[in-house]
Formats: C-alpha cells, sequence, structure tokens
C-alpha cells in the first residue's frame, strides 16, 4: 500500500538541497568542487532555514506572540523567508531594506505582503536613518512587535548547526575538506563550520569577503578598521559592523574579491554551468578559484550558493547595467 507524500505546509520543504557538481568553471581546479545549491529552498535561498528557525524560536519561547509583527533589516532574502513563514502562520511583516538592494528584492516582498520601508546605504550603522537603526525604532513603535536581529540571533547559525552542516556531511559522505562561503550575518559560515570541524577538525572554512568590509582585515589583525568601510555593490556579503554570529574562531581565512569580479562570476555562472543564482555565488565562485593553490586531487571542496538569478535581472544579468558600471566588455571576454 502507498502513502501519499505531501507537505502539510511550503515550510517543510526547506532543506535537504542538492549537492551539484561545477565543472567548466573549475577546470583548472585540480579537486572535486561541489555547490550546495540553496535556491531550491522555497524562498529561493539559503535564509529560509534560518528564518524558520528564529520565528520557531521566538514562538517557543514567547517572544513572538499570536498576531504579532515581525520586524527585520534585511538585503531581501531572510525577508522572503521570513515572509512564507509569516502568512502560513498568521504574522504581519515589515521588511526594511537599504536602497542599494534590488528593485525585484523590494517588489517580491511587497507581493508576499510585507511593508517595506527604504533606508539609505551610505550612512553609518549608528545614524538614525540607517537599515539597522529603523528596524529597532520600528519595533519600539509597533505594538506586540519581535525585531529578528539576524545578525545577532544564534538560532542564526543554530539553523545551520543543524541543518546545512549534517547534510553537507551526509552528501559528500564525511569527504568535505573545505567549505567555502560568502559571509554577511555569519549565520551559515559559523553553523556549518561548527559543526563540520566537529565531526573532523581538519576541515577548512573560508569566508568569502568583498571589498569596502571589515571581516578580512578584523580576522587577520584584531582590529576593527573604519577606513575599510566604504560602499560596494554586491548584495548579501560583507558587513560595517562585527555581527556577534560571526565566530572568527571557525573561520580559516577570508578571501576578498571585487564587485566586478562577483558581478561577471554571477554571468559566468549562469552561461558556463546552467547555474542561474545571485551575486553572491559569482563572489563565492571566483573566491574558490582565487584559492586554487590550497587545493589538491584528493580535496571534496563544498561552495555554497545563497540565492536566485530571479533576484538580479535588473543588475548584473542586465546589459545596461553592466555597461553602466564599465563591466560588459571585460566580461564579454570570458564568454
Amino acid at each position: 500500500m502507498h502513502k501519499m507524500k505531501y507537505a502539510k505546509t511550503i515550510l517543510e520543504t526547506i532543506g535537504n538541497t542538492p549537492m551539484v557538481k561545477i565543472n567548466k568553471l573549475v577546470e583548472d581546479i585540480p579537486a572535486l568542487v561541489l555547490a550546495k545549491y540553496e535556491t531550491f529552498n522555497p524562498g529561493n535561498s539559503v535564509k529560509d532555514r534560518m528564518a524558520l528557525k528564529m520565528i520557531e524560536d521566538a514562538e517557543a519561547d514567547g517572544r513572538l506572540k499570536p498576531g504579532g509583527t515581525i520586524i527585520e533589516g534585511t538585503s531581501g532574502n531572510t525577508g522572503m523567508g521570513l515572509a512564507l513563514a509569516a502568512i502560513v502562520k498568521g504574522y504581519k511583516m515589515i521588511c526594511v531594506l537599504s536602497d542599494k538592494q534590488s528593485k525585484e528584492k523590494m517588489d517580491v516582498l511587497r507581493a508576499m505582503g510585507c511593508q517595506v520601508e527604504v533606508c539609505p546605504t551610505a550612512v553609518a550603522p549608528d545614524d538614525p536613518r540607517s537599515y539597522y537603526s529603523v528596524s529597532k525604532r520600528l519595533a519600539e513603535e509597533t505594538p506586540n512587535s519581535w525585531y529578528v536581529n539576524q545578525y545577532d540571533n544564534p538560532s542564526n547559525a543554530q539553523a545551520h548547526y543543524e541543518s546545512t552542516g549534517p547534510e553537507i556531511w551526509e552528501q559528500t559522505d564525511g569527504k568535505v575538506t573545505h567549505f567555502v562561503v560568502g559571509v554577511g550575518t555569519g549565520g551559515t559560515i559559523s553553523g556549518v563550520g561548527r559543526y563540520l570541524k566537529e565531526k573532523n577538525p581538519n576541515i577548512k572554512i573560508w569566508g568569502i569577503d568583498t571589498y569596502g568590509s571589515v571581516f578580512k582585515k578584523y580576522h587577520e589583525t584584531g582590529i576593527f578598521d573604519e577606513e575599510e568601510i566604504y560602499p560596494y555593490v554586491t548584495e548579501g556579503i560583507g558587513e560595517d559592523i562585527l555581527p556577534e554570529n560571526v565566530d572568527f574562531d571557525i573561520i580559516d581565512g577570508f578571501e576578498k574579491v571585487t564587485d566586478k569580479d562577483a558581478a561577471i562570476y554571477t554571468r559566468l555562472l549562469a552561461l558556463k554551468e546552467g547555474m542561474f543564482l545571485g551575486n553572491s555565488a559569482g563572489a563565492a565562485i571566483k573566491g574558490l578559484i582565487q584559492l586554487k593553490e590550497h587545493f589538491t586531487k584528493d580535496d571534496v571542496v563544498v561552495v555554497l550558493f545563497h540565492d536566485h538569478g530571479s533576484r538580479y535581472v535588473g543588475k548584473m544579468y542586465n546589459d545596461e547595467w553592466m555597461e553602466e558600471m564599465g563591466w560588459l566588455e571585460d566580461c564579454k571576454k570570458l564568454i
């Protein structure tokens, strides 16, 4: 007797994403390079995992009450994951974004029933106009609300310790030797990194950073250098703060990738591998290529791809935008 198989809600489809071999872009790398392909989550990003976990933990300890309003500053993907859970569970949702995020992300969040507030990018984190400050103010002003704070919320990294890390370990049969991922809130790298290092302390954990972000220098020197901070184009990685979710002790090193390279390699993933992915995936694969001298023929390198190309159709995937940035010609040379 066969049983019917179906998910009771869309939230039950989060996780258990595929692992896919990368071929043409890594021909010069002796190792087996595998992508943990997180766009198969229902919100098309890795953030669905921690969004659901943060909500469930807040429900469990009473921070989030029935009929409440969820408030979060997001570059888009966490907002989408939170929105899915809010819809299924009956919460209202306010998303606070910086103005550098793509119009597609803002439109998608509105389509998912979110109230969207847009803040300027080029202000300090403690400026009252910054998306950190606006998120906190709205949480104070809104009755029966809960401010998620993905940067410092321990449920973020814990979600990846409980799901993403074990999946990578099982899918590689414990043979993974390196994990490479873009770092923003730090939840993915810290949760996955902690799980994998508990399984095998020799596994190397590499964070991909961007120019304009403080992570690499802080990791290497312990200095939070404000001179390192300036606006950058790459979305979803790098920070001008030190989130509590970034466990620098677990990370073996950071590699920086330029805005230009991140954009070009986002397009190359689509054109060479058939992988239609977001901006941080381009940064991640370029960073991995820059790190190639660290890999041998016996290594199994796993790179995590965060989100979907549909979020960037007006940017990296748009020839006019690439032309405006001055990157189109160099992109065409590599194609």
